[in-house]
C-alpha cells in the first residue's frame, strides 16, 4: 500500500557502544559473576565469562529510540500506528533495525453536499404521552405490603423456598424471606405462575421441570419446590395530582394539562434529538460510501485495542475486572476483538471523511479562539484550563475537534 514504508537503520560506532555498554552495567547488577559481588565485574570479564550476546536484547532497547527518530527523518512521513520493528541484524559492532511506517492513507472525497437526505421533525402523539406518565407514575410507584387478597401478577411475594431434584436437595435451591415480583420471570418457568392465587401463610409443592437449555446437569430434569408465602407486597401508583407534580419536580405545574404539556415538550426534546442524531449518521454513512480510501488493517487493529481499552475502563468504573467479566460472559478478547472490528471499521472512515472535508473546506481557527473554546470546555467541566490541556494533551487536541465538529456542521447542514 502507498502509505506503508520500511526503513532499515544501522546503529554502530560510538552510539551502539553506549547501547552496549549501559545494557553490561544493568545486567552486571542482575547475575553474580564468581569472586566478584553484584555490580562490581569489570565489563570484560562480565563478556568473557556470559557472552556478549545476552548484552544484545537490553543494548537494542537502548538504542531503538535513536533509530526510531533516524527512520521518521529519513522516511517523512507521521505515523498513525505504532510501527513494526524488526531486528535484521546484530553483532557486537552495530544492530539494523527495520522499522515498518504506516502513515495517514490517502483519501478521495466523494459528494458531502447535497445527498438529497431529509432531515425529519419529531412528532409525539397523545397516546405516547399519556403512556409517558404511566410510565413516570410507574417509576414514582411504592411497594407497601398488601393487607389482604392473594398473589397477583405484578405482586412482589416474600417466600421460604426449597428445591428437590432426585429427592436430594438442589444446591443453592434453597432461600429465606426472598422477595420475587411475579411476572419478573426470575425463576424457571411455571414457578412464579404458580404462587398466584396464594395467600399469606399458604404452603405448596410446584412439581416443575428444568428448561433444554439450561445448565447441562439440570436441563430437562424434574425439580419439586416446597414454597410457603410468607408477605404479599403491591405496587401502589400515584395519582395524577399537586403532590405527584411536585414529587416529580415540577412546583409550578398545578393542572393534568400543563402535566400533558410538559410531557410533550420532554418527549418532543427527546425524539428531535434521536431523529438529529440518526440523521448525522445517515449524513456520515453516505459520504463516506462516497469516498475512497483504503484502509490498512493494523489502522483497525490499533482502533479496536482503544476501544477495548475504553470498555475496560468502563467495566472498572463498575467495579468489574475484564477477566471476571470475560468468565461471566465467555467473551474472550479474540471473540472482543472481532465483534467491536465493524464499528471501529466505521469510526476510521467517519474520522478520515471529516478530516478531509476540514481540509477541503479550509477549516481553520486563530489561536484566540482556540484559547476561548478552550476556557468555555473547561468552565463547563468545572475545571481549570491547565488541567483540561492536561487531559487532552495540548491545545492541538482542541483545535483538532473544533475542526472535526465544524467540518461536521458543514455536512449536515448541507443535506
Amino acid at each position: 500500500m502507498k502509505n506503508v514504508k520500511t526503513i532499515e537503520i544501522t546503529i554502530e560506532g560510538e552510539t551502539w557502544e553506549k547501547a552496549l555498554d549501559k545494557a553490561y552495567k544493568k545486567k552486571n547488577k542482575e547475575v553474580k559473576i564468581e569472586g566478584f559481588r553484584k555490580g562490581t565485574a569489570p565489563k570484560d570479564i562480565f563478556i568473557k565469562k556470559m557472552g556478549i550476546e545476552t548484552l544484545y536484547m537490553d543494548a537494542v532497547d537502548n538504542a531503538i529510540n535513536e533509530a526510531y527518530q533516524k527512520a521518521l527523518d529519513e522516511a517523512k512521513i507521521t505515523p498513525v500506528v505504532e510501527p513494526t520493528i524488526d531486528i535484521v541484524n546484530i553483532d557486537k559492532d552495530h544492530v539494523t533495525y527495520k522499522f515498518t511506517l504506516i502513515s495517514k492513507p490517502e483519501v478521495t472525497l466523494g459528494e458531502y453536499k447535497n445527498l438529497g437526505l431529509k432531515k425529519e421533525k419529531a412528532k409525539v402523539t397523545k397516546e405516547e404521552i399519556k403512556t409517558e406518565i404511566k410510565k413516570l407514575q410507574e417509576q414514582l410507584a411504592e411497594i407497601a405490603p398488601k393487607e389482604s387478597g392473594t398473589i397477583e401478577k405484578g405482586n412482589t411475594a416474600v417466600i421460604d423456598f426449597e428445591g428437590f431434584v432426585d429427592d436430594k436437595p438442589l444446591d443453592g435451591g434453597k432461600g429465606e424471606n426472598y422477595p420475587l415480583e411475579i411476572g419478573s420471570n426470575s425463576f424457571i418457568p411455571g414457578f412464579e405462575d404458580g404462587l398466584i392465587g396464594m395467600a399469606v401463610g399458604d404452603t405448596k409443592e410446584l412439581n416443575l421441570t428444568f428448561p433444554e437449555n439450561y445448565v447441562a446437569d439440570l436441563a430437562g430434569k424434574a425439580v419439586k419446590f416446597n414454597v410457603t408465602i410468607k408477605e404479599i407486597k403491591e405496587r401502589i401508583i400515584p395519582e395524577i395530582n399537586e403532590d405527584f407534580y411536585k414529587d416529580l419536580g415540577y412546583e409550578d405545574i398545578k393542572t393534568e394539562e400543563e402535566l400533558e404539556k410538559e410531557v410533550e415538550s420532554v418527549l418532543l426534546e427527546r425524539k428531535q434529538t434521536e431523529l438529529d442524531d440518526a440523521f448525522i449518521e445517515e449524513c456520515l454513512s453516505k459520504a463516506s460510501s462516497n469516498m475512497q480510501v483504503e484502509i490498512n488493517a493494523e489502522i483497525i487493529d490499533e482502533e479496536v485495542h482503544r476501544m477495548i481499552h475504553q470498555f475496560e475502563e468502563q467495566l472498572n468504573m463498575q467495579g468489574i475486572k475484564i477477566d471476571d467479566y470475560a468468565k461471566i460472559t465467555g467473551m474472550t478478547h479474540e471473540k472482543l476483538h472481532e465483534q467491536m472490528e465493524p464499528e471501529a471499521t466505521k469510526r476510521v472512515k467517519y474520522r478520515y471523511l471529516l478530516e478531509t472535508i476540514a481540509d477541503t473546506e479550509k477549516i481553520d481557527f486563530t489561536p484566540k479562539e482556540v484559547e476561548e473554546k478552550t476556557k468555555e470546555m473547561a468552565d463547563n467541566y468545572g475545571i481549570s484550563v491547565e488541567e483540561l490541556l492536561k487531559a487532552y494533551g495540548s491545545d492541538e487536541v482542541v483545535k483538532y475537534d473544533m475542526r472535526m465538529h465544524k467540518a461536521l456542521e458543514i455536512l449536515k447542514d448541507n443535506n
